[in-house]
């Protein structure tokens, strides 16, 4: 507050005190009180700074009583406090048993009740001992009734209670009254019985929520489409499934590549190329590009000719090249296949790589080098050592460089290579 304000206030509260003290001083009043013989006479005012000054007394006598009760009472909150603290530590380092003593000493604070119970039940889940997460539980409804219900459905769906779990919270999540560690607890359970349709509804809140990050939300969710597409029991159910998914769940790598799998299973290859070619005409996936690779359907050839037109805005996509080697397989291209699974080893090596090559030398009638090759895909996939072939095994000398390419941003600028 500016100056000039305080001043103002000071002026009137100075009028107000005068115009008030001489309002008393024309007439103060009188005051007679009598009793048991003894009289007393003053006037108003003089009464009220009598009343006050014995008010003030009692409350100085009751608060000099009250103080060794107060004394008994403070160190009990601030030891509670301390103890809450300290539990809190213990929890997130691992020390497990003294997170739990501590947190439960913390709980005789009724103010830290819910919460030292929550922790300590938490303490108890990680420590294996369900049952006693479960009956701290009980007593923490009676402080926090929605996280305690939350937090039983974690403790459950840990100890394998999936089902209970989802029965636990589905009422509250008919009537959408669910907080997002609910919704998020529901999608786990649901995925874990096999109920898609509850997975899916727990993604909408938890979106609008905000609750989980962006990438934490994006791999729950991928997860939850995934289930979905490979639920549904034939081509109908999944067509029906996929036409009632929000459009920018469609554009989902992960969903395009689930629905693009199940559709080829079903027989539904054409609805599974287009699907796929949309997404990657859309944005560039070396995951799609590999499906698209592994989809049924006679018209390989053609699928060959939009793959390879691909390769020359990704000519290093390790994922494009082992799916044009596959193709060219299958198409019994020998010389195109040795050149692109060569190139995609070199820049990232794989299991799947090294059995397509296996796959070549068969094709050639070479076992010793497709034995080899198979060798290697299974040590590799261990994590064992591995041995790159001869050079007198390959058909002929292959570049296998990644190719410098320009990349511009949005807004037409260079990048520079990485």
């Amino acid at each position: 507050m500016k100056l000039w304000r305080w001043i103002l206030l000071l002026v009137i509260a100075a009028a107000l005190a005068a115009f008030s003290w001489h309002w008393v001083a024309e007439d103060p009043g009188y005051v007679l009180v009598r009793i048991r013989g003894y009289v007393a006479e003053t006037t108003v005012v003089a009464g009220l700074v009598a009343l006050l000054l014995g008010w003030g007394l009692l409350s100085l006598i009751w608060l000099v009583l009250r103080w060794p009760f107060g004394a008994f009472s403070r160190r009990h909150r601030r030891l509670s406090r301390q103890r809450m603290g300290e539990g809190l530590i213990a929890l997130m380092e691992g020390r497990l048993g003294d997170a739990e003593r501590d947190l439960n000493r913390a709980s005789r604070l009724d103010v830290l009740r819910g919460p030292a119970l929550l922790a300590a039940a938490e303490a108890s889940s990680r420590r294996g001992e369900q049952g006693r997460a479960l009956e701290t539980l009980s007593e923490a409804s009676q402080s926090a009734p929605q996280a305690a219900r939350v937090m039983r459905a974690r403790v459950l769906r840990r100890d394998g209670k999936s089902g209970e779990a989802l029965a636990l919270l589905a009422p509250e999540a008919d009537s959408g009254q669910l907080s997002p560690g609910g919704w998020r607890e529901l999608a786990l359970a649901a995925l874990v019985v096999g109920d898609t349709r509850r997975a899916r509804e727990a993604l909408e809140p938890l979106q609008k929520s905000g609750a989980l990050g962006a990438r934490a939300y994006a791999t729950l969710e991928a997860n939850v489409l995934t289930a979905s597409m490979q639920s549904a029991s034939d081509g109908a159910a999944l067509n029906a499934l996929w036409s009632q998914l929000p459009k920018a769940q469609r554009r989902i790598p992960a969903a395009v590549d689930a629905y693009a799998r199940r559709a080829a299973s079903f027989g539904l290859i054409l609805p599974a190329m287009d699907e796929v070619e949309s997404a990657l005409r859309r944005e560039w996936s070396s995951s799609l590009a590999a499906t698209y690779g592994g989809l049924g359907g006679d018209d390989l050839e053609g699928r060959l000719r939009r793959a390879e037109a691909w390769l020359d805005a990704h000519p290093n996509d390790a994922g494009l090249l082992l799916t044009l080697g596959r193709m060219c397989v299958r198409l019994k291209l020998w010389g195109k296949a040795h050149q692109y699974l060569e190139r995609s080893q070199a820049l990232q090596p794989s299991s799947a790589g090294w059995e397509a090559l296996g796959d070549t030398y068969v094709g050639q009638d070479d076992a010793a080098l497709a034995q080899r090759c198979y060798r290697t895909a299974l040590a590799f996939a261990r994590g064992d050592a591995v041995d790159v072939l001869p050079a007198s095994s390959r058909p002929a000398r292959i570049d296998t460089r990644p190719i410098a390419i320009e990349e511009r941003s949005e807004h037409g600028v260079p990048r520079l290579p990485e």
